[in-house]
């Protein structure tokens, strides 16, 4: 019996302990990324539209690029000789001039080298997704024209689940304010309570505003909406 009488003691003093930090936040997505053609061409496909479910990988859009693809198809056959040149002329480099030996091996990096550029110019060609996410933005039909020039995002995408809150607090806080502090909030326009852990305080006050930030892990709720909640720290525990 005196132990629980012990045990609701200390849990009390350590209510008394606790402070509350006041702090808004927003939601944002965990993850999210603007998608450009890093080339210039004719968008050939568009295989995407705003609230497409995407795995991290999948083709989202590609020019037309069947010149570049069969400039690649040389250099693979470029490739593929030159080092069928290089192995026979090196079984037999103890006989072979020294300076001939040197313009086959140079041959065959050129070769790999020029299969390196294709590739790249042909991977430039293609919008992949970075991440499993979904499209939030679209701005990219079948037969505009491109530039790698002057780049404009053509699509965006978030985390399909994965959400973040994003808090502001006073700055006089940040002594107290560390990784793992409980965040209990509402949702604006929703008035069940909720909680989390706060993963992420950000080194550095905002100068627009003297404020603070800090990260809370969430799940499926919208990107964008706002609300408030309390920081519970034990400053003495801090």
């Amino acid at each position: 019996m005196m132990k629980k009488i012990f045990l609701g003691v200390l849990l009390f003093a350590a209510v008394l302990h606790a402070e509350e930090i006041y702090a808004t936040f927003t939601v944002e997505a965990k993850q999210n990324a603007k998608l450009a053609f890093n080339a210039s061409g004719v968008v050939g496909k568009v295989n995407v539209d705003v609230g497409s479910v995407v795995k991290k990988g999948a083709v989202l859009a590609a020019l037309k690029s069947e010149d570049i693809r069969a400039r690649y198809e040389i250099a693979k056959t470029a490739l593929k000789y030159a080092k069928r040149d290089y192995e026979r002329q090196f079984k037999v480099k103890q006989i072979l001039d020294k300076v001939k030996l040197d313009q086959v091996s140079f041959k065959y990096d050129n070769a790999k080298a020029q299969l390196l550029y294709q590739k790249a110019l042909l991977d430039n060609t293609v919008l992949e997704a970075p991440f499993d996410g979904i499209i939030t933005y679209k701005n990219v039909e079948v037969g505009d024209t491109v530039s790698s020039v002057r780049l404009s995002t053509v699509l965006k995408i978030q985390s399909l689940h994965a959400r973040k809150l994003l808090l502001s607090f006073d700055q006089k806080y940040w002594k107290v304010v560390k990784p793992g502090a409980v965040f209990r909030y509402k949702v604006d326009g929703d008035d069940t309570p909720r909680e989390g852990r706060i993963s992420k305080v950000y080194p550095s006050a905002d100068p627009k505003d003297r404020k603070m930030h800090a990260e809370v892990p969430v799940t499926d709720i919208p990107v964008g909406l706002f609300g408030t909640g309390e920081i519970i720290v034990n400053p003495k525990k801090q």
